[in-house]
């Protein structure tokens, strides 16, 4: 048993190191985006894959466990970002990848959450869409 607090241990403070690390990134961003005095849409792309970080290390310790649609919707926002920091001298074939890329992500994500709504739902009861 001193093996698994052990290692629950150095996850808890990985996931403070990750928290902190995030916070300190926002900081530095905010700093940049005020000394500039312009912001981007990147720029908000990128706080918001930062919120969605902490929203993940927050939902570990209010729950025990991170829902697995969190990464998706941050690989969803990184790639977006990467789209829209390429501009118009990217590969054609490179965009319709990456978008490919967002869409398959999101349909996973659309299917984890129906599936997810299904397995919660007790036998009988109406669907989410039908309320």
């Amino acid at each position: 048993m001193k093996v698994y607090e052990f290692i629950v241990g150095i996850e808890k403070a990985i996931l403070v190191l990750i928290a902190g690390f995030t916070v300190y990134a926002v900081g530095l961003e905010m700093f940049i985006i005020v000394l500039a005095r312009s912001v981007k849409l990147t720029d908000l792309l990128l706080l918001f894959i930062y919120a969605e970080v902490l929203g993940m290390v927050a939902g570990f310790y209010k729950n025990r466990r991170i829902p697995i649609t969190i990464p998706i919707f941050i690989a969803v926002t990184a790639l977006c970002r990467l789209i829209i920091l390429q501009g118009k001298e990217t590969n054609a074939v490179n965009l319709i990848y990456e978008s490919g890329a967002v869409l398959l992500l999101a349909v996973a994500a659309l299917v984890i959450r129906w599936n997810l709504i299904k397995l919660n739902s007790p036998p009988g009861a109406p669907e989410q869409d039908e309320l």
